[in-house]
């Protein structure tokens, strides 16, 4: 059987619990709403800056061969097939060489030091089979090839597109 309070403190810790029940809750969404925000503030840009690239990639002689190109890679997992799916911005020509363009915006991502950035682009110049990469910054107005050498084992450096 429950035993009615009727001290004052009791109402003031029930309203005080509540409201910090609430703060709680509040939080939560407010995080999420900030989060989500910022999430389409970068969709946004990175669309723009995939269609500034396509204007970018044409101004320096390369055309266009597929937009968003997509690609089924198999690495082994201990001998065992995992297939997965890549897509690449673009896919372009030029001078008889097919390269990945792969765009970045923001502060970080267009720099080679990004880690993910640079294992991106190690990727796709394995997976897309192609003969090099390009690294696009619209916001900087900058295309780089990107090479990535390569040592065997008998001291001879060798490049990987």
């Amino acid at each position: 059987m429950l035993r009615e309070v009727n001290h004052p403190w009791a109402a003031l810790a029930v309203v005080a619990l509540a409201g910090a029940l609430l703060a709680l809750v509040l939080a939560r969404l407010a995080r999420g709403w900030r989060g989500s925000r910022r999430a389409k503030r970068r969709a946004i840009r990175a669309t723009a800056g995939e269609g500034e690239a396509a204007v970018l990639l044409r101004r320096a002689g390369f055309r266009i061969v597929a937009i968003q190109a997509r690609t089924s890679w198999v690495p082994l997992i201990d001998g065992e097939p995992h297939e997965t799916e890549l897509r690449a911005d673009y896919l372009v020509e030029a001078r008889g060489e097919l390269l990945v363009a792969e765009v970045k915006t923001g502060d970080e991502a267009p720099k080679l030091a990004t880690a993910a950035t640079r294992r991106q682009l190690l990727e796709y110049s394995v997976a897309f089979d192609v003969d090099g990469v390009l690294l696009v910054c619209p916001e900087r107005g900058t295309i780089h090839r990107i090479e990535f050498p390569v040592t065997g084992r008998d001291g001879v450096e060798r490049r990987r597109a």
